[in-house]
């Protein structure tokens, strides 16, 4: 199976693990809460001008156009761009050549070949996974992935999420995980720890951003495995304990018809006919 194919299969088979998003739900449902923090309502690090501002939207959007209509990409990873938005991702993120980058939980690579072609040449991407995900279902994909000229910036990091990151992984721009956070539950994660280390290897002003399911108000971890949800006001709590603080929080992944009170894994979601119904909240974190 093709490398982005194995990623959608990856999180099908775990269950337990991140679920790709998808299509909207056929009938509506009732309306989600709403979220805990908007980009509105978050302190951003400094305020841009308002002249300067939509330029540079402009500008980081245009970017990431030009990097997901790339010629080399794979067809299977752009079925993946329906469900991932990829554009959207790209722009918050805003990375530039350069910069350097981790992604935490990379899979079969899907996300990590995008942050590459974004720091390109000059740039570094660290692209981590465990051992469970890797020996009993990612190995061969990410290798192949791992082999594409255009992964050259990428360093393979197999460690426990724990401590993510090797000791050279310091003063980075940005670190991503994508819709693994409520994973971190069942696996038994020191969270703290986690977060810690995660601020330790960004340099000041750098970014934390995590995409993950929604779960309902006051369901904090106890649907991490059952529903595959996460509450978003319990993900910033931990994370803002770590020091980090909320900047600003995405939009392009909301699905505000969303009860979220069903499972949101691939092969539940799907058996009901739900694909792509789940809500799912983009934050992005700072480092003062």
């Amino acid at each position: 199976m093709v490398a982005a194919m194995r990623h959608l299969s990856l999180c099908a088979l775990l269950l337990p693990l991140c679920a790709l998003a998808c299509k909207p739900a056929e009938a509506p449902a009732a309306p989600r809460e709403p979220a805990p923090v908007s980009s509105s309502t978050a302190a951003p690090a400094e305020a841009a001008p308002a002249e300067t501002a939509a330029p540079a939207e402009a500008d980081a959007r245009a970017a990431a156009s030009a990097i997901v209509a790339a010629p080399d990409r794979g067809e299977e990873d752009r079925v993946v761009d329906a469900q991932r938005k990829p554009i959207e991702l790209l722009a918050f993120l805003d990375l530039k050549p350069g910069m350097r980058a981790a992604e935490l939980m990379a899979g079969f690579g899907y996300t990590a070949e995008l942050l590459a072609r974004a720091v390109g040449p000059s740039g570094q991407v660290f692209g981590q996974n465990n051992r469970f995900v890797l020996e009993r279902f990612a190995e061969k994909g990410w290798s192949d992935r791992l082999a594409k000229p255009v992964m050259k910036p990428v360093q393979r990091v197999d460690r426990e999420l724990d401590d993510p990151l090797p000791p050279e992984a310091k003063d980075l721009d940005a670190v991503l995980m994508v819709l693994f956070y409520h994973d971190t539950v069942w696996m038994k994660v020191d969270r703290a720890r986690m977060n810690k280390a995660i601020f330790a290897a960004l340099k000041p002003g750098g970014s934390y951003v995590i995409v993950d399911h929604s779960g309902r108000s006051g369901t904090g971890v106890s649907e991490a495995q059952t529903l595959h949800r996460i509450e978003a006001a319990l993900v910033r709590k931990e994370v803002e304990a770590a020091g980090f603080r909320l900047a600003a929080e995405g939009e392009f992944l909301r699905h505000p018809e969303d009860p979220m009170d069903w499972n949101a894994s691939p092969r539940a979601a799907e058996a009901k006919g739900l694909r792509g119904e789940s809500d799912r909240f983009v934050f992005k974190f700072v480092k003062p």
